[in-house]
């Protein structure tokens, strides 16, 4: 296989495969490639690993191609740990946002671009099970199939409008992005779906806590998972009821199924497959974890927000545009102001808003300018981006018109000032004396 890719040239296709809805983490099952001349490659890391394979030889025939995935970031990190090492990108879901495609899935850029319809009924699959059946190995490598085609279909596109640019800085990043380690989340079950609904509830997040702990040991023993040991939704049952003694915890009927079955169908004989792991774990392991979690005191209980509402300079500006109205309607008129602004660069560049620049950094500056942190002036916002992490064309692009928003924003509230302050009729000097009494400034 190296010897063949080492002689083929132009980019390479990649993608890869995992079972994550089946076995514990995100292990990259199965890795396909695509080289013209060199055909396409199926290729088992795990079975390469145990038998100690190493994959520079291979990074070595690539060289600097390009490598055209599919959702770079979801296969990036994989590849890297198994010990690939891509030089340059081409990512075709990426490729297909910055085009303005409203639909940017594999199957609806091959359907737009190539007339194709890749059928996608086995992207749910148990990868690691060996041995794949014929099925599979033809559905993963019409993956790759079609990728070099696609990307050269897009060329065309990115450079009929003008953003050869523009793509050439955002995949650099994306490949950054996709091969730098990151760092493990303080507190990962804060990531449980439906956790908001336990956002005042510090007992329910205790209780959230603890059986994600539980589930994620076990599932990591078992090699299993977590959902299919106890789905997130379990957890913010029991977390809603605080079942104190067999009779209530028994009612809870999700917390006490040890065999799931999801969906119906074929994928059912994939589950079945680890029915006998599941049933190794009883429902009294559950039960022991919430009455450790309602019987912690008060000060070992976690934070009702995990810090996510704590908002100082230089940090993240808050979510919650309802926190922006209600306490910080300057900095909340700012923002719409802003959105506004770039809804209209979104439509002459016909470029989805949120590539044009990430939402969180948007509410960054708004946030940062209301704390008067970023002057209203085209340098200060164009640091203010890039300390954000945006692109040279981002930047170029956008910190003219959000600086003279900002300054627009200034003069309104200006305005806004001044006019409060304007004497009204007979009232004015009654208004004026008693903010004198008070010891107050009239400006």
């Amino acid at each position: 296989m190296v010897d063949r890719y080492a002689a083929a040239d132009g980019p390479l296709a990649a993608d890869a495969e995992r079972a994550s809805g089946y076995r514990y983490g995100q292990q990259d099952w199965l890795v396909q490639f695509k080289r013209a001349g060199a055909g396409i490659a199926l290729v088992d890391p795990v079975a390469l690993a145990q038998r100690g394979v190493d994959w520079g030889p291979f990074n070595e025939a690539v060289g600097d191609a390009e490598w055209i995935i599919h959702d770079s970031l979801q296969d990036l990190p994989g590849f890297v740990q198994i010990g690939l090492a891509p030089k340059a990108l081409f990512d075709t879901e990426f490729a297909a946002r910055l085009l303005g495609r409203q639909r940017f899935g594999l199957a609806a850029c091959t359907e737009h671009y190539l007339g194709l319809t890749l059928a996608k009924e086995h992207s749910a699959a148990d990868w690691s099970y060996r041995p794949l059946g014929r099925d599979l190995r033809d559905y993963a490598a019409l993956d790759v199939e079609v990728l070099i085609e696609l990307r050269a279909r897009m060329v065309d596109d990115i450079e009929s409008q003008g953003k050869e640019g523009w793509a050439r800085e955002e995949f650099a990043h994306l490949l950054r992005k996709g091969t730098t380690p990151k760092d493990p989340p303080e507190e990962p079950w804060r990531r449980t779906s439906h956790i908001t609904q336990l956002n005042h509830d510090r007992r329910g997040l205790a209780i959230v806590r603890e059986l994600w702990t539980e589930r994620d040991a076990l599932a990591r023993e078992l090699d299993i998972a977590p959902t299919l040991l106890l789905p997130d939704a379990a957890l913010i049952k029991a977390a809603v009821a605080k079942p104190r003694n067999s009779r209530q915890f028994s009612q809870i009927r999700i917390l006490n199924e040890r065999v799931r079955m999801h969906v119906g169908g074929e994928r059912d004989k994939m589950f079945e497959r680890y029915a006998p792991l599941q049933r190794k774990v009883k429902p009294s392991v559950w039960k022991n974890a919430i009455l450790r979690a309602l019987a912690l005191p008060e000060s070992d209980l976690p934070s009702a927000s995990g810090g996510q509402d704590r908002v100082e300079e230089g940090t993240n500006a808050p979510r919650s545009m309802k926190y922006w109205r209600v306490h910080h309607p300057d900095r909340f008129d700012l923002l719409e102001h802003e959105r506004a602004r770039l809804n209209v660069i979104s439509q002459d560049t016909n470029t989805p808003v949120d590539v044009l620049l990430r939402p969180q950094a948007l509410r960054n500056l708004c946030w940062q300018a209301g704390e008067g942190f970023v002057e209203a002036s085209e340098d200060a916002v164009a640091g203010f981006l890039r300390s954000q992490d945006a692109r040279p064309w981002q930047v170029s692009l956008l910190s003219r018109p959000l600086a003279v928003q900002m300054r627009e924003a200034q003069e309104r509230q200006t305005q806004e000032d001044r006019q409060a302050w304007e004497p009204q009729g007979h009232g004015a000097p009654e208004r004026a004396g008693s903010m004198q009494a008070a010891g107050g400034a009239i400006v």
